[in-house]
């Protein structure tokens, strides 16, 4: 198997929308520049948003609040289940209230840096702008962050920066957030302007004339299949962890609805990018379904290590200071536990693969806060990080204030999705993508607590003021049920449903699921070779032959049906964990969290190649190969050079 015959190359793609000029200066003109609707007519637009989690939620409230009608879709028995809820440490702004050197330029460097080089300078400048303002809107609503003495409110450290810019309610930050987005959300239901879809599931994206004008999707509890219509659609349904099976994702989380887009024209960027977490607790045995992430706010005050001999199975307490290797400390002197996550993911790995790991099988580090009760005493400590140790203790039975944390690194988001220009709109006219759903501003790594300011920058800020340009190209035709196009969507859902039930096989979804799980976890997971992709293609097509043939979905559509609902999310994940190995295999670079063990410095850093890979790669479906279309990415205000935290 050659790489030539896995794809063809076609034309470069190219984002038109991000004005030209001074980037601190792009954001105010191409609001400036495009066109607005008038509130009336808001009232007779109407838009359709995939998700309810911060990007979803904040989109669907905000549009509301506007005046458009707004119809709001979750796979959930309630908004405020999404996913995003469970996001733990923080969100960053470059507020500088501690007034230590931060500033929107350091926020702007900070992530670019800490992609990789491999994201747009455009996207990630109005980030750090908007990120400004995303903290006053939040505590307007009530979101109750943290405040320190004088009352200002507090930040704490996170990975790859050396400033304290992160925002944060204790271990709750993003069921805070969540919960005033959601709030948001149910005042724009009580006006009527927005209408919830709860326990409903998209399936397929319409598309009449070219643009995206509406959606199908089931209901979750009658089976129900569905047609909406609007006059555009928001996809806000997150990101494609799951695809490992194991990862700190939700177990729900799937990659269905930017599948189905993708399936329909949008192209995919990046997928190969993965964010490996460090600090999750580590795997207890094969009944798991999930991981459980410990916030990488504790890395400021807990102190990472290995013992320094191999095979060292003392009790941690028992293994005296000189006999301990800080290895983050010692290799990475300038910002030691605050290392990025790709960074201190790979440490991990390497450690526990010289024999030095801890615990169960070797594959966990400890996480000691012994140094911290010391200094700043027991109380004080638990404030900080009360809940995050009692969820760990309630887990693993052990208790963080006398015996160090384990941990070890677990897939945690995504940082490729459906393409999107500086408008975030894909390249199906109509169709536009927010939030872990797109690729636009992470690069190849994102850095922490830049999850929940991205999502809420796009859903309360970027995409109300981009996709009113598009609005007013309206009034649009009205697309009945009985069009054409809807009625070849809707029979292309029911057609596949049916499809998985009359298989009766022997084998269940989620055995498949795991399989598959395990596959790219060692495939195509923290290290990726030549060799084992091209395994991992190989196994991944033959699994996926054997699953349309022995998967067995019991029950009926007519009905709550989890084995189905299973089912349709994992043959798409088998489609796209092949297109996520064809991404790594051409990528014969190593970047933020995409390593490829061909391309690492003399010691052990990742490798980019700039003159061949300072791309983003967005692939379009074909039903067969694959087709590369190649963003180039220019650098006028940072300089790409080797990344450097040491």
């Amino acid at each position: 198997m050659n790489t030539v015959n896995l794809f063809t190359e076609g034309e470069p793609i190219q984002d038109t929308r991000a004005p030209e000029g001074p980037v601190e200066q792009r954001w105010d003109k191409r609001r400036f520049g495009g066109k607005l609707v008038n509130p009336a007519n808001r009232r007779k637009l109407s838009v359709i948003v995939v998700g309810t989690g911060l990007a979803g939620g904040s989109a669907a409230a905000t549009l509301g609040e506007l005046g458009y009608h707004v119809k709001s879709f979750c796979y959930q028995d309630s908004p405020r289940r999404a996913h995003s809820i469970a996001a733990q440490g923080g969100i960053n702004a470059a507020k500088n209230y501690r007034n230590d050197g931060d500033s929107i330029q350091r926020l702007f460097y900070d992530t670019v840096k800490g992609g990789d080089y491999r994201s747009r300078e455009s996207n990630v400048y109005r980030l750090a702008q908007v990120s400004v303002e995303i903290i006053d809107q939040c505590v307007a609503q009530g979101v109750p962050f943290a405040r320190e003495y004088g009352g200002l409110l507090d930040t704490r450290s996170f990975g790859g920066v050396q400033v304290s810019r992160t925002f944060y309610a204790r271990g709750q930050t993003g069921q805070q957030l969540l919960l005033g987005a959601y709030q948001a959300l149910e005042r724009q239901v009580a006006a009527g302007t927005v209408e919830m879809f709860t326990r409903h599931e998209m399936l397929e994206l319409i598309i009449v004339d070219g643009a995206a004008r509406g959606i199908v999707a089931r209901d979750m509890v009658t089976g129900e299949i569905e047609t909406h219509t609007a006059d555009a659609v928001v996809l806000a349904s997150g990101g494609y962890g799951n695809v490992f099976f194991l990862s700190t994702n939700a177990k729900g989380c799937n990659v269905t609805a930017t599948w189905r887009a993708h399936r329909k024209g949008a192209l995919f960027a990046n997928p190969c990018y993965t964010q490996i977490h460090p600090t999750c607790i580590p795997q207890s045995g094969d009944h798991q379904s999930k991981l459980t992430l410990m916030s990488e706010s504790l890395r400021n005050d807990g102190r990472v290590w290995v013992p320094v001999a191999k095979g060292d199975k003392r009790d941690p307490r028992e293994i005296p200071e000189d006999e301990r290797d800080y290895y983050l400390e010692r290799i990475y002197p300038s910002f030691g536990n605050l290392v990025p996550r790709d960074i201190a993911s790979r440490a991990a790995k390497n450690v526990c693969d010289e024999g030095r790991g801890v615990g169960p099988g070797g594959l966990g580090v400890y996480l000691d806060f012994a140094d911290a009760i010391q200094r700043l005493g027991r109380k004080a400590v638990a404030d900080k990080y009360g809940n995050l140790f009692e969820m760990y203790e309630r887990i693993t039975g052990e208790d963080p204030f006398e015996v160090p944390m384990r941990i070890y690194p677990a897939v945690h988001y995504t940082m490729g999705g459906l393409w999107v220009d500086y408008d975030l709109q894909s390249t199906i006219p109509g169709l536009f993508v927010i939030g872990e759903a797109n690729f636009s501003d992470h690069g190849a790594n994102r850095l922490g607590a830049s999850a929940l300011m991205q999502g809420l920058a796009d859903g309360y800020f970027v995409l109300p003021n981009t996709i009113s340009d598009y609005l007013a190209k309206g009034p649009f035709p009205k697309v009945g049920d009985d069009h054409e196009a809807v009625v070849e969507a809707r029979e292309s859902v029911t057609g596949r449903i049916e499809r998985l039930l009359s298989i009766d096989g022997d084998r269940t979804p989620d055995s498949f699921h795991r399989e598959l799980g395990a596959l790219m976890w060692e495939y195509c997971g923290m290290e990726r070779t030549d060799e084992g992709l091209r395994k991992a293609i190989d196994r991944i097509r033959e699994l996926r032959e054997e699953f349309w043939t022995r998967v067995k979905v019991p029950g009926e559509n007519e009905e709550l049906n989890q084995a189905l609902e299973k089912a349709g999310r994992i043959a798409d994940f088998f489609e796209l964990a092949e297109l996520m190995c064809i991404d790594a295999l051409h990528r014969t670079e190593s970047c933020g969290g995409h390593f490829r063990a061909e391309s690492q410095t003399p010691d052990g850093e990742a490798l980019r190649d700039d003159e061949h890979f300072a791309y983003v790669a967005a692939w379009e479906y074909t039903g067969d190969a694959p087709v590369l279309h190649k963003e180039n990415l220019e650098y006028e205000n940072v300089k790409m050079v080797q990344r450097s935290y040491k």
